[in-house]
């Protein structure tokens, strides 16, 4: 095992990163080159580490020093005093919040992390420093001194669910495949996460891989299964290298193979990598692929924990669930039921996005509130505007607005209030958003991402699609919305899987909550928050237009006109609504009607 006097952890959440979080960590490992430190400073990568507000940010140990707040011409000098001299760089230190037991259930602290906890902290490629954050134990004390049964019966007392979406108990999945008639099952790790904009598996898979091998041969030995698959999307290609690192490793030092640990126990993995289909992110259309036919969902029954991959018994989960398993067994049912609520245990990792101030991935318990995860853990909305809706579920999710801030996030609360926790993206929109629009967005994706196998899903999205666009467009009719209404509900009813099933969602709740934005788009043609193009028109503001011409000169075509020193006008007809105009002004002159 490779010794460092010093360990680096550089925030790369995507505000850290537009803040030149790269440039820096670069620039950070070439001055470490040319100061003969790179054998003695180890670099890692990790999410979150709390100031993404001033970032870019890094953590120093084991001094435990938080520097923020630098550039890449900063780097030399943080080095020298750091690294050289063995002094604090003060100009760039933030104070450290220690973050104990107690603390992380405080109403400062909000996340919990548990499925994250080793992320930036170990190195992925080292099977040694997952070892010695007690990596392996679980496996250890399952195939020891447990019975397949009793591994089965404390998961089922932690009160673990599947983290894929449906929140099935992993336990009752775990015991119905192992109850099936055969000597061969399978164990499958989802891992084709294709939300737009979520990342929370690919954070594990490239961060803590092992915990996710870990679980699976836990998994493995609870159902009584000798061969495992992981399917992980190409484009996904750091993550598909950790794994197979990963895998190598763990054979190589008995955690894979035959006679696991010394015992009668035998399993082994294999990565398959999947072309970027959404459905196939769907248990059945899944197992298709890896058979290598076309990834088109089945109907069910019968369920994979009877007939799956192959036709034989077989258990699927997802990164997440598996990540769970092994500290379960570790730390035991008991140990994981202080988080979380009465029938949600646990924590969940979110992909926090749009208008929200700190974005990137999170992980909290469950029961925590919406407010709390976009204010206190987010920090709020973007630029100081009003809240108007946050979406959860991802794409097939619902749109909820502010009279749900207070609503505990588990899956029947969510579930209750016309959306879904579904593998776990958030989506905060402001006051400026228009939610025919957002409804439009979405649709657009889940109509692509059809598998077309069958008629609703195929023909209905497709319908659907081509209202809301005539809407936005301000081509919509009397009777629009309560076709989108009937449309919606054949949809869900008779589609095959749950792309189609859910695929209106996003539709169903904006129209519940946000019925007069349609109707403005309908009988008035006007989008109230000046989004769609074919309801806004740009118009200039003669008392306050100078006549400078600039708005004129980038017009792409040529429908601003006007003297010089006079005030401009623009042709509505030739107008393409871009936006050029108002980003040139330098007189904020020019308004959207």
């Amino acid at each position: 095992m490779k010794y460092y006097r010093s360990h680096v952890l550089v925030c790369v959440d995507p505000e850290c990163l537009r803040k030149g979080a790269h440039e820096t960590l670069d620039a950070l490992q070439d001055e470490l080159v040319s100061q003969g430190l790179i054998d003695e400073v180890q670099v890692l990568e990790t999410s979150r580490i709390g100031n993404c507000s001033q970032g870019p940010e890094m953590m120093v140990y084991p001094e435990g020093v938080h520097y923020a707040g630098y550039t890449v011409d900063d780097i030399p000098y943080i080095v020298e005093e750091h690294f050289l001299k063995g002094r604090i760089a003060n100009k760039f230190e933030l104070p450290v919040k220690a973050l104990g037991d107690e603390e992380l259930r405080a109403p400062t602290a909000k996340e919990v992390r548990v499925v994250l906890r080793n992320c930036g902290k170990i190195d992925p490629e080292n099977i040694e420093d997952y070892i010695a954050e007690d990596g392996y134990m679980g496996l250890a004390k399952a195939l020891t001194s447990m019975t397949p049964e009793q591994v089965i019966d404390e998961v089922l007392a932690s009160g673990l669910r599947g983290r894929g979406g449906a929140g099935f108990p992993a336990a009752k999945k775990w015991g119905f495949c192992r109850a099936s008639a055969g000597p061969i099952r399978y164990v499958i790790c989802n891992a084709d996460e294709g939300d737009p904009g979520a990342f929370m598996n690919r954070r594990v898979l490239e961060g803590d891989p092992h915990a996710v091998v870990e679980g699976m041969t836990i998994a493995a030995y609870a159902i009584g299964s000798s061969q495992g698959y992981i399917y992980c999307r190409a484009e996904y290609p750091i993550a598909v290298q950790t794994l197979n690192i990963a895998i190598e490793q763990a054979r190589s030092m008995g955690f894979l193979g035959k006679n696991i640990l010394g015992t009668d126990f035998s399993f082994d993995l294999e990565v398959r990598m999947g072309a970027g289909a959404f459905v196939c992110g769907e248990e059945t259309a899944l197992m298709a692929s890896i058979e290598g036919k076309r990834g088109e969902p089945r109907p069910r029954p019968p369920f994979p924990a009877v007939s799956g991959l192959w036709a034989k018994p077989t258990n699927v989960n997802n990164v997440e669930t598996y990540a769970n398993t092994p500290q379960i067994i570790t730390n035991g049912a008991a140990w994981y039921n202080q988080f979380g609520t009465e029938k949600c245990k646990g924590t969940k990792t979110f992909a926090l996005a749009g208008d929200v101030k700190r974005t990137g991935l999170i992980e909290v318990p469950f029961g925590i509130t919406l407010r709390e995860v976009i204010f206190d853990v987010g920090g709020g909305i973007k630029d100081d505007k009003g809240f108007k809706a946050i979406q959860t579920g991802g794409p097939m999710g619902g749109c909820l607005p502010e009279q749900y801030l207070d609503l505990p996030v588990d899956y029947e609360s969510l579930t209750a209030a016309g959306s879904m926790m579904g593998s776990g993206g958030l989506v905060v929109m402001d006051e400026d958003t228009c939610m025919v629009d957002i409804a439009r967005f979405f649709m657009e994706f889940t109509q692509e991402e059809s598998c077309g196998k069958c008629t609703p899903c195929r023909v209905g999205t497709r319908r659907i699609l081509d209202i809301l666009n005539r809407i936005c467009d301000g081509r919509g009719q009397e009777g629009d919305i309560e076709l989108l209404e009937e449309l919606s509900a054949q949809i869900k009813q008779d589609s095959l899987c749950g792309l189609g099933q859910g695929a209106t969602t996003p539709v169903v709740s904006t129209i519940k909550h946000f019925r007069a934005e349609y109707e403005a788009h309908i009988r008035e043609k006007r989008c109230p928050a000046k989004v769609c193009k074919g309801l806004i028109r740009y118009e200039i503001q003669p008392d306050i237009c100078t006549g400078c011409t600039v708005c004129a000169r980038n017009c792409p075509t040529g429908a601003i006109t006007g003297e010089r020193r006079q005030a401009h006008k623009i042709d509505p007809e030739v107008c393409v609504r871009c936006g050029i105009c108002m980003q040139v002004c330098n007189f904020n002159a020019i308004v959207i009607r």
